[in-house]
């Protein structure tokens, strides 16, 4: 299938590596130009010269998502070298969205650093490119949430995601009129280096293998295995595409299938 990316130019938070990198791999392979953006320089320089190497038209901006001027600045350059900014992925988040903490024991700025850097960053994020994608008449902004605003456990992971569907549908009402549409991909654990430091140091913690925690995540999974993060990156680069106009405001899981409750 043709997703008529050829041209578009895409700028992905969170970009040098993980699913962030991932996503710009597939939107490369579909045509686009893509701006890497991470608070590490080295990180997302190598990470864009990687894509270079292949072939692909790819810059690093450097920016922390949590600083507004830095946001309006990194968009600002992208702007300038590719004239513009069609698509926005923002994935520029921790992995594992904190620790499954009961709320008596939590500490409050570790649930203000989640919110922001993934629920306001996101919306900074979409703040800066969203009045040119409103004067083109036309632009994608899909956010990374993660299936853990599904389930109890961490208060961390389930309100910063509940909170992106959030952002994303109110952005979507406002937007949607406007030929910008606005969505959510929720995954579950994918085999990125974050989770596997996250699988790391929860076997350390609990006297287990490494083995054993990804066998117990994977056992929640209908598919019966971990999503890699290729596998989310063809969902996020369809909802990119123009083919998803109808796809707006709406939340896509991306998990592989929570095994249990019915969403419907």
């Amino acid at each position: 299938m043709d997703l008529r990316l050829d041209g578009k130019r895409a700028l992905i938070t969170g970009g040098s590596r993980g699913l962030g990198y991932a996503v710009a791999e597939e939107l490369s392979r579909e045509g686009a130009r893509v701006a890497l953006l991470a608070r590490d320089a080295d990180a997302v320089e190598s990470a864009a010269a990687g894509l270079r190497a292949a072939g692909h038209d790819a810059i690093g901006v450097v920016a922390d998502t949590s600083q507004d001027r830095q946001v309006e600045s990194a968009v600002a350059v992208v702007t300038q070298q590719f004239g513009g900014v069609d698509i926005l992925v923002n994935a520029a988040a921790k992995a594992g969205g904190g620790p499954a903490t009961g709320f008596l024991d939590l500490d409050d700025d570790d649930l203000r650093f989640e919110m922001e850097t993934k629920v306001l960053g996101y919306l900074r994020c979409a703040r800066a490119v969203a009045p040119q994608m409103i004067e083109r008449g036309w632009g994608r902004i899909i956010n990374i949430g993660g299936l853990a605003m599904r389930r109890t456990g961490s208060v961390f992971g389930s309100v910063r995601n509940v909170a992106v569907a959030a952002v994303a549908k109110n952005l979507a009402d406002e937007l949607g009129p406007q030929g910008v549409n606005v969505t959510v991909v929720h995954p579950w654990v994918t085999e990125t280096a974050g989770v596997q430091t996250v699988i790391r140091d929860s076997a350390a913690a609990r006297g287990l293998t490494e083995a054993d925690i990804a066998e117990e995540l994977a056992a929640d999974v209908s598919v019966g295995r971990l999503i890699q993060p290729s596998e989310v990156a063809h969902v996020v680069a369809f909802l990119a595409s123009p083919l998803s106009v109808a796809i707006n405001g709406d939340a896509v899981a991306a998990g592989g299938g929570l095994r249990g409750p019915i969403f419907y």
